[in-house]
């Protein structure tokens, strides 16, 4: 997706629509759905058309402290939405604790196909989602970053701007907090987090 034979990569994109900023429409074309994805497990479907676009004009507004040594450009867009979605974070808590309560969601539903681990989920569901909500936003970005964007270590350090060895000890702090709380069911079955049981 990023700087195949013929295209440039997302830094030359970003660079050359400083000249000409009808380029960077290729950078949304790149990466808009994944960030959308990634917006509307966190907050839902409406939201996340909110924050696909503030993410991208952010980008557009910012691209010129891009660095250009960096040829993908993903790991910065989540890094933005991130942030935007930080400033929600009333309503993000909110929804996981409704969803601790009720333990449905119809957000994490249409993302995944579930068939036969489908009640064990939904019974775990409620306890996730209350673990979640309990994270600080700190460990919640890692962990999501992680499980939902599949960023790696370096990839998020530099989505939120910070070193890897904190990615890392976010990451297994909530990692432990989840498996505490989801008691013994694989993490894997609920909202699809196959990082969440890799070893750090």
């Amino acid at each position: 997706m990023n700087g195949s034979p013929g295209r440039p990569d997302d830094a030359r994109v970003i660079a050359d629509s400083l000249v000409r900023p009808d380029l960077f429409g290729e950078l949304y074309h790149r990466h808009a759905a994944a960030i959308h994805r990634y917006a509307a497990r966190r907050l839902g479907a409406d939201a996340a058309e909110d924050i696909t676009a503030d993410t991208f004009l952010t980008a557009f507004r910012t691209r010129s402290r891009y660095d250009v040594t960096r040829s993908n450009a993903q790991p910065w867009l989540y890094g933005i939405a991130a942030n935007l979605i930080g400033k929600q974070r009333r309503a993000e808590v909110r929804s996981l604790r409704a969803l601790a309560r009720t333990g449905h969601d119809p957000i994490a539903d249409t993302w995944t196909d579930r068939v036969d681990s489908r009640v064990t989920a939904q019974a775990a569901q409620a306890a996730l989602a209350g673990a979640l909500a309990a994270l600080s936003v700190g460990d919640r970005h890692v962990l999501l970053l992680v499980a939902w964007a599949d960023l790696n270590y370096q990839e998020v350090a530099e989505a939120l701007s910070i070193p890897v060895g904190t990615v890392r000890s976010r990451l297994n702090r909530a990692r432990r907090k989840v498996r505490v709380a989801l008691g013994g069911v694989d993490p894997r079955l609920v909202y699809d987090f196959p990082e969440m049981v890799r070893s750090g």
